[in-house]
């Protein structure tokens, strides 16, 4: 260590630093929550180890000398940089946590909850973006990741949150257009969308009794938001995902057409990478996410 950088005593210079700013001891000493002796100690061995005075001591006060002075515009700069750093890099308790969600999972449950979060979680900032489907843990580029699947994701920690039914729905203005259902048979009257692939519409179908019935018109759509809004407008009849279509179902928007519910063996999961959950911040969300899925019917 060279000799210069062995004469900065940090210690003693921050009880110089806060009697210098201060011009007292005795409040430096209540702002470094130590007693007014030990910086009065610490200042003299600075002096004693520089061969210069720094104060003037009075019988109520004390006073800088031009040693003194030159050293505290030094030190306060100093002290000032260090504690910006500290605020704005190092000790910053707001902690920042990334989420990946499918669209339909992200727009109809997450978003609506998002206000809860915050207020029960002021200092975590979440990130939200789509993701990709997940397989393995190479694909989980977030901190956090809700999928749907059976649960098998390789490297993955996975915690199933609630499952989802199928069933038929539509918006009220096509009902009217296309007259009253009050059987199975009578869908075929009316245009239908299809998320993704026909699978789920022939799986429903089956379980309804109706096995291999045809529509008078049919659309596929690889996006989920994009078949729920299609519903809402009136372009379709889907196969509504419960309960994340409740909202709509309440406000009128959609209609539920049948009790018929088909549950598929896929569920949502809360996915994290192993010993993740380690981190405040990460467990925080993962547990606030598992309480609001306990909550949804």
């Amino acid at each position: 260590m060279s000799q210069s950088r062995a004469r900065l005593p940090l210690t003693r210079l921050r009880s110089f630093e806060a009697a210098a700013r201060l011009l007292s001891f005795k409040a430096a000493a209540e702002e470094l929550n130590v007693t007014p002796t030990s910086v009065s100690i610490q200042i003299r061995q600075l002096e004693s180890d520089w061969g210069c005075q720094l104060f003037l001591r009075k019988t109520r006060k004390v006073m800088l000398t031009d040693a003194g002075r030159s050293l505290a515009r030094v030190t306060s700069r100093a002290f000032d940089d260090i504690r910006a750093e500290v605020e704005n890099h190092i000790s910053t308790k707001r902690k920042t946590v990334t989420l990946a969600v499918g669209p339909i999972f992200g727009s109809r449950w997450l978003i609506p909850r998002l206000s809860d979060f915050y207020r029960s979680h002021p200092m975590i900032e979440l990130v939200i973006h789509q993701g990709p489907r997940i397989t393995n843990s190479e694909q989980l580029q977030a901190m956090v990741g809700i999928d749907w699947g059976i649960g098998d994701w390789a490297g993955l920690e996975a915690r199933r949150l609630f499952d989802v039914r199928y069933s038929p729905v539509l918006s009220l203005a096509l009902l009217q257009q296309h007259g009253p259902v009050k059987k199975v048979a009578d869908l075929s009257r009316f245009p239908i969308i299809h998320q993704w692939d026909r699978e789920e519409w022939n799986a429903w179908l089956r379980l309804a009794g109706s096995k291999g019935m045809g529509f008078a018109h049919e659309t596929i759509m690889r996006d989920s938001n994009h078949a729920l809004q299609a519903a809402i407008e009136g372009q379709g009849v889907i196969l509504g995902t419960f309960p994340l279509v409740q909202n709509d179902i309440a406000s009128g928007q959609l209609v539920q057409l049948f009790p018929i519910e088909l549950q598929p063996p896929r569920a949502y999961h809360l996915l994290t990478r192993p010993g993740s959950r380690a981190l405040h911040e990460v467990n925080a969300v993962c547990s606030w996410i598992e309480a609001q899925s306990a909550r949804t019917a």
